[in-house]
């Protein structure tokens, strides 16, 4: 038995630049509900009759491969898919497009699916189905209204070739996305085998290896590679790699930056709140002094490895950033199984102040900055209300409708992940995006609540 579902979206934009964004290959991360753990294995580059789409995502406790095949491709009015492998007996999904008299425009998808096993299949899961159905069009509503509106915000200025140097990390692939979304040429940096047809270039950082024929003009070179800070125990060698991994790779482009004859207009580059190192209360603006430790010595010769560009008149931009909010990864992706289990209460008095950010401001905001041509040198990028951890755990718990109060003592933190845990988990800093916010950047979410629901799809 077939069930219809319809799910119908409203956007400032034109029915032109809707589909126009729907064609990108970004548009299919970007669409993708954020708590989805999503994996592309192939896509071809079109939405024309015959294309298709493969990617695994999780279903329970497996992967299931999903392949999809385009049809009836009728722009800017329409295009259509069908699941020839999955989780559904049957999958058709309608995209239609129509534009309003006053300009701008509405999304109506239109999804025929059949479940596994008939009635059967539609008694024991068909709610279920059905409510995950509506949480995914729902954070596919949110996503495509913010894009559209955030892309419409530079329509009036040129696209920009933009490469991105650790385009695969938890903000590099949505980073990714959404500039491909808006129109811009956008490269990865990778230090893999380039893959056939992509926009690619090779590097090994860790042996200074790097064309810089390949580099040239660029207007726009983003660089958020590194390992992982919170990825293992912090042993002498890992604390090396950690740091030879963000300052000698910035080394190098920086080399390679200089040499070009045709220089790009902006150098982006990662920095963290770890630059201010444990404050207790004190409030923490981008004037503030580097603090003391392993992770402020890193930030900062990090981010003076960045700034030799400068005096190449190359504008430098270095982003302070606080704790994403994704729950694929990072900080809330580890928070997440204990808090789900009841055990995600404060961490020691839980007084520590926790700087956040959603992924979305994340991404928004490296774009506003990128695209102002004032901008320039230092920014926090964190939410403008900083919150303390016990805090943030209760609230965490309110939306998973899980206990909070269940302390866990440092030595605990200590003993399960070493000096890396206790110093990301109970340092405190408390920083202020000032200049993010004097710059005109308006936040997606202020509040820690609604970037939680928005980040798990849990609204209600």
């Amino acid at each position: 038995m077939s069930i219809y579902y319809e799910h119908k979206t409203h956007v400032n934009s034109n029915v032109e630049d809707t589909f126009a964004w729907h064609e990108r290959k970004g548009s299919f991360r970007r669409l993708m509900p954020p708590w989805e753990v999503a994996e592309e294995v192939r896509a071809d580059d079109t939405l024309e009759d015959g294309a298709e789409r493969i990617f695994r995502f999780p279903m329970g406790p497996v992967k299931m491969k999903w392949v999809a095949k385009h049809s009836k491709y009728n722009p800017p009015h329409s295009f259509e898919d069908d699941m020839l492998k999955g989780p559904f007996k049957s999958w058709h999904h309608k995209h239609q497009f129509t534009q309003n008299e006053d300009g701008t425009s509405v999304v109506l998808d239109k999804v025929n699916y059949r479940l596994p096993m008939g009635f059967l299949g539609k008694l024991v899961a068909g709610r279920m189905v059905r409510k995950r159905i509506e949480r995914m069009f729902f954070a596919r509503q949110i996503r495509l209204e913010r894009d559209l509106k955030r892309h419409e915000q530079f329509a009036h200025l040129p696209r920009k070739k933009i490469l991105v140097a650790g385009s695969s990390g938890l903000i590099g692939r949505q980073l990714v996305a959404f500039l491909d979304t808006g129109g811009h040429d956008v490269w990865r940096l990778v230090r893999r085998d380039v893959k056939k047809g992509e926009k690619e270039l090779k590097w090994i950082p860790d042996k200074e290896e790097i064309n810089t024929e390949d580099i040239e003009g660029f207007d726009v070179i983003i660089h958020l590679g590194g390992a992982g800070i919170g990825d293992k125990r912090w042993s002498k060698k890992r604390m090396k790699l950690i740091e030879d991994s963000r300052v000698n790779s910035t080394n190098l482009l920086v080399k390679t930056i200089r040499g070009l004859n045709n220089k790009p207009e902006l150098f982006m580059v990662a920095s963290a709140m770890g630059w201010y190192g444990e404050r207790g209360d004190e409030v923490l603006t981008e004037n503030s002094e580097p603090g003391e430790g392993f992770l402020p010595r890193i930030c900062e010769n990090w981010e003076q490895a960045a700034n030799a560009v400068k005096s190449d008149g190359i504008r430098t931009i270095n982003l302070r950033t606080g704790i994403v909010l994704d729950a694929t990864g990072g900080a809330l992706g580890k928070m997440l199984l204990p808090a789900k289990l009841g055990g995600g209460g404060p961490i020691g008095r839980g007084k520590q102040w926790y700087s956040w950010i959603s992924m979305d401001d994340q991404i928004y905001s490296m774009y506003h900055l990128m695209m102002k041509q004032e901008c320039e040198g230092v920014y926090n990028i964190s939410a403008p209300k900083p919150v303390r951890q016990k805090r943030f755990a209760k609230v965490l718990g309110k939306v998973l409708r899980r206990p909070a109060f269940i302390p866990t003592p440092p030595f605990a933190i200590w003993f399960l992940f070493g000096k890396m845990g206790v110093a990301l988990t109970t340092e405190s800093t408390k920083i202020i995006p000032e200049r993010l916010t004097e710059s005109g950047y308006e936040f997606e979410h202020s509040d820690l609540e609604p970037a939680l629901r928005d980040s798990l799809g849990l609204w209600s």
